[in-house]
Order: C-alpha cells, then sequence, then structure tokens
C-alpha cells in the first residue's frame, strides 16, 4: 500500500515545487520522510516474491527494489537525504526527481493490473 501511493505524493509535492508553492526545504523534509518506508516496502515485496517462487513478478520487481537501495545508499555526506534542498534546483535534479516518479507510478500501474489479472485467475482456478 506503502510503495504504491509514494509515487504520486512525489509527483503532487514535486509539482508544487515547481510552481513555488512550497518551498524547498519542506518539499524535501516531505519527500524524505517516505524514501524509507518505500525502500523497506518494495524489498519485502520482492523477497516474499522470491521466496514464493514467482519468478516473473520477482525479476520485474527487482531492478526497481535494486534502483531503490542504491539511491539511497548513494546519498553524498552532509546532503538532508535522498532530496536535499539545497540541490533540487541545481542541475536539473528537479525534473530528473519528476521524471523518476512518473517512471515508478507506471510501474505500480502495471503491477497493479498484473496482481488484479493473478488473483481473478487464481480464484477462477480454484
Amino acid at each position: 500500500m506503502v510503495k504504491s501511493l509514494v509515487p504520486a505524493l512525489n509527483i503532487i509535492t514535486l509539482s508544487d515545487l515547481e510552481c513555488d508553492y512550497i518551498n524547498a526545504r519542506s518539499c524535501c523534509s516531505k519527500l524524505n520522510k517516505w524514501v524509507i518506508p518505500e525502500l523497506i516496502g518494495h524489498t519485502i515485496v520482492t523477497v516474499l516474491m522470491l521466496i514464493s517462487l514467482h519468478w516473473f513478478i520477482f525479476l520485474l520487481n527487482f531492478p526497481v527494489a535494486t534502483w531503490n537501495i542504491y539511491r539511497y545508499i548513494m546519498v553524498p555526506s552532509g546532503n538532508m537525504g535522498v532530496f536535499d534542498p539545497t540541490e533540487i534546483h541545481n542541475r536539473g535534479q528537479l525534473k530528473s526527481h519528476m521524471k523518476e516518479a512518473m517512471i515508478k507510478l507506471g510501474f505500480h500501474l502495471l503491477c497493479f493490473f498484473m496482481y488484479l489479472y493473478s488473483m481473478i485467475l487464481s480464484l477462477i482456478n480454484d
């Protein structure tokens, strides 16, 4: 549940920053609050798919979980978190964060329909 809401919240918060409705510090504070729950949630789902031998879904989730872990580990020392208010307007990071959130939202929509299809298929087969 948490991992599917995070991209939508990121898009809304980043668009508010882009339109100057909120300042960079409060935007990054809101976004950084959800980085670890998203990381944990996605990693747990990926490990559960591996344990239950759902190989296709595991292989679909593994790159996204790896990307989340890499992004969290590679935060430079001295930054506030993955989203840093001093760097979010520099070097086009706002646009790249927005693009990443859009890609994750599309990924979660794809996963939602795959999980729904799998659930309906298992209910029909029983």
